[in-house]
């Protein structure tokens, strides 16, 4: 989605969304009331969403909020936005986070990889086919670290395993495109 869904409203303040920005839980809310959130909290450590309570990592503005950047609300707005990323956006806590952010940046990369009005580096490109690829070989091929035909379904976890790590590193590749595309703006 490059927006809110059209009926729908910012759950912190409850009005239409201003300088709307989805979190990295996949929820959206109005800039500066995530923003005021945060700041009545502690800005030393990131907020928890509203909604579903888990951190928010990243915070990413619409297109539409970027190009509106001649407003000084608006580009106030977004800069607290760069701020907040620049401190918390450039990686995740741990590995639970990493896992739990990776529906949302998996559903923005392959947005981004099919739809041709955006531009993704073609360094970044390559790297996340290739390691598609590799994924792809190794599940298919006979040669297994822990072999499914002595082991039966336990055999199936080191397949497992190498999935998820090529997710993980795709899905860190597109996080770091993330935070210096917003940070960098």
């Amino acid at each position: 989605m490059d927006g809110p869904p059209e009926d729908d409203l910012c759950s912190i303040c409850h009005g239409n969304f201003n300088v709307p920005c989805q979190a990295n839980c996949s929820h959206w809310f109005c800039g500066h009331c995530i923003m005021r959130l945060w700041e009545h909290g502690s800005t030393f450590q990131t907020c928890k969403c509203p909604l579903c309570r888990r951190r928010i990592t990243l915070l990413v503005p619409t297109r539409a909020s970027e190009l509106d950047r001649h407003s000084p609300s608006v580009a106030h707005t977004l800069q607290q936005l760069e701020t907040y990323n620049r401190r918390f956006g450039g990686g995740s806590n741990g590995l639970i986070q990493k896992i739990q952010d990776l529906p949302f940046l998996l559903r923005r990369l392959l947005r981004e990889l099919v739809d041709p009005q955006r531009s993704l580096p073609l360094v970044i490109r390559v790297r996340v086919y290739i390691t598609m690829i590799l994924s792809a070989v190794y599940m298919l091929s006979p040669i297994d670290v822990i072999p499914e035909g002595i082991l039966g379904i336990v055999g199936l976890l080191d397949d497992f395993l190498i999935v998820l790590m090529g997710f993980l590193h795709v899905a860190a590749l597109y996080r770091s495109v993330l935070y210096y595309r917003h940070a960098g703006t």
